[in-house]
């Protein structure tokens, strides 16, 4: 049994024990709607009428995470379940989180969900599926619809608007007219929102097959130019036609993140964010289309988006370092040996190898730079790419030179011949090292 099951038959065994002992128990929300779609879920949310106290009172561990919200999780047989009593909801004064809750029946608590989608029940003791809210229409006709006034909906928490695009192009579904109403009128509250949250939506939009649907769609509701306005900012800038015959660098920069397969997001920023600079740096001299340092323009530029988005130090330097470096593949058969080798072994090569092929396969198609950087990176056993150090800090400290500069410079200058073949010994790194620091040692 894969995992995927063993927690489904797990979560299974926790509705049937909540019944027998009265309390009615259903699976809720999405794991439903993947049910209906045959798709596998990852999370199985249980609604029941058994109140927090009674769910903790019932099995062995349980996490009180949000009682007064009537909310606890269940540990089972090492998974993690949401198990929440039926409720209403009152006011959500800071735009997240219900003022108040009354506990209700399932109609009851479906009234209060987000998408008529997401807001079914099924009972898999009975094998029964309850649906108030029509949930099971609007997936037979790919229909993204607020239960209820979508404006109330999106008030109550305005992330829904980011997530309303999340399912439409997760599913290939249009959003229901008087929703997309709602989300154009409010796509400025969007700002309300914590960046952490907003990033996370973000992610399952990027990393989803369907990306480009999505941002399409952020960027037609008024959603994009809020949190992402330097992609906005890319509609209209032109490019070269005979290196992007595919339009302007709006219109590239979603090509190109269509592109990928399965990225990280380090990844999908980094394709995302190639560009960014073109239109702050596009200049037109005699006819001729340039934008002079927009890669490292960019990878400032990158960085501030990766700060806005509360984007780990880590990550934010690999976005900002493919943003940097998007476009070394096309010099890379003019390159030094020494600073080919360096490129090949980078510990993010593959990333950026993978940046440069959906560029060109978005533009011009044209691989030939990728294919020789690869081939190349192939050529090269990993000895040869980025060998052990012949010279070290301690020989220069040896020959009598004090920590400085130099030490940079020397241990650096020695390392690209090493890395081109001219020196293949100690000595011999010894003696070029001499050469090199001839009136500098104490």
């Amino acid at each position: 049994m894969n995992y995927q099951d063993k927690k489904k038959k797990t979560a299974v065994g926790l509705v049937r024990r909540l019944q027998e002992r009265c309390h009615k128990a259903l699976f809720a929300g999405g794991c439903v709607r993947d049910m209906l779609m045959g798709i596998k879920s990852a999370d199985y949310d249980i609604a029941t009428s058994a109140r927090p106290e009674e769910v903790m009172g019932l099995f062995e561990k349980t996490i009180p995470v949000g009682v007064q919200f009537g909310v606890v999780v269940v540990v089972a047989e090492g998974f993690q379940f949401e198990v929440a009593t039926f409720r209403t909801e009152g006011v959500y004064s800071d735009g997240r989180h219900p003022d108040s809750v009354n506990f209700t029946d399932p109609e009851g608590d479906a009234r209060r969900r987000d998408f008529t989608v997401n807001g079914m029940f099924y009972d898999p003791v009975k094998d029964e599926l309850l649906d108030f809210v029509d949930g099971q229409r609007d997936i037979k006709i790919g229909l993204v619809r607020a239960i209820g006034d979508p404006y109330e909906r999106f008030r109550e928490d305005y992330l829904r608007m980011i997530r309303a695009v999340r399912f439409a192009s997760r599913f290939g579904y249009e959003i229901e007219e008087s929703a997309k109403e709602a989300i154009r009128g409010n796509a400025e509250k969007i700002q309300g929102v914590s960046w952490e949250r907003i990033r996370e939506e973000l992610q399952k939009i990027l990393l989803d097959d369907n990306r480009k649907k999505g941002l399409q769609l952020l960027d037609k509701l008024g959603l994009m130019a809020e949190i992402l306005p330097e992609i906005t900012a890319m509609k209209g800038v032109e490019q070269p036609e005979n290196l992007h015959p595919e339009g302007d660098v709006f219109i590239h920069t979603l090509l190109t993140v269509s592109y990928l397969e399965k990225p990280s997001w380090v990844l999908v920023m980094g394709a995302l964010l190639h560009d960014v600079a073109k239109p702050v740096t596009i200049e037109e001299r005699g006819g001729r289309i340039r934008y002079p340092l927009h890669e490292s323009v960019g990878a400032e530029m990158a960085g501030e988006i990766c700060d806005r988005l509360k984007t780990s130090k880590e990550e934010k330097d690999k976005i900002k370092w493919l943003a940097r470096k998007h476009l070394a593949f096309k010099d890379a058969r003019k390159m030094r040996l020494s600073k080919l080798k360096r490129l090949l072994s980078h510990e993010d090569y593959p990333l950026l190898a993978e940046v440069c092929r959906v560029d060109a396969l978005a533009s011009s198609g044209d691989l030939t730079d990728y294919n020789f950087c690869q081939q190349m990176r192939k050529q090269f056993k990993e000895e040869e790419l980025k060998p052990l150090r012949l010279l070290t800090g301690d020989d220069l400290i040896a020959m009598g030179l004090k920590p400085g500069p130099i030490f940079s410079k020397v241990l650096t200058q020695v390392y690209d011949e090493q890395l081109e073949g001219k020196i293949r010994t100690k000595e011999g790194a010894l003696d070029r090292a001499r050469e090199l620091t001839e009136g500098a040692r104490v």
